[in-house]
């Protein structure tokens, strides 16, 4: 079944890692770690952490206490800007066909791509890393024994 808004496999990895990082409280984390929690290739997982470093989100120390780290406060990180950092911008509707058979306005699904867009660009746009940190998304990429899950009043369990 063909998927109504695609994301690339490296934005993917790249918002997950974050949220990952976010929740290792300063922690460096190696590649490989990092893809063993994500169930990802390490050599592609290494060239979307370049990207990321290269976009100013991730640090990196090397040696036996090395890895990965946030570069910024989680805090200042939108996820919309992680998210274009690999796939560009959030763009405005064209053809999805090759080679274009229309100039997107006149498409057979109307606005619909122009609307989706938009509200892609309004969610991501106004998620902070620190805020999925804190709804225990980064459970979803932790091993269950790493770190206590949030509770419901956002204290320990």
């Amino acid at each position: 079944m063909a998927k109504a808004w695609n994301i690339s496999e490296a934005a993917a990895m790249a918002l997950h890692t974050m949220v990952l990082l976010a929740g290792a409280n300063g922690e460096p984390q190696t590649a490989r770690v990092i893809a063993e929690r994500l169930t990802r290739s390490e050599n592609h997982l290494s060239k979307v952490l370049q990207r990321l470093a290269r976009a100013g989100f991730v640090s990196s120390t090397r040696g036996p206490s090395g890895g990965f780290i946030l570069a910024q406060p989680a805090e200042d990180i939108i996820m919309l800007d992680v998210f274009e950092a690999m796939d560009g911008p959030v763009g405005e509707m064209s053809c999805t066909q090759t080679p274009a058979i229309c100039d997107g306005q006149s498409c057979v699904f109307g606005q619909l791509a122009t609307i989706i867009n938009q509200q892609v660009r309004e969610f991501l746009g106004g998620i902070r890393l620190s805020e999925l940190e804190l709804r225990g998304l980064g459970r979803l990429v932790r091993k269950s024994d790493d770190m206590p899950v949030p509770a419901k009043d956002g204290g320990d369990v």
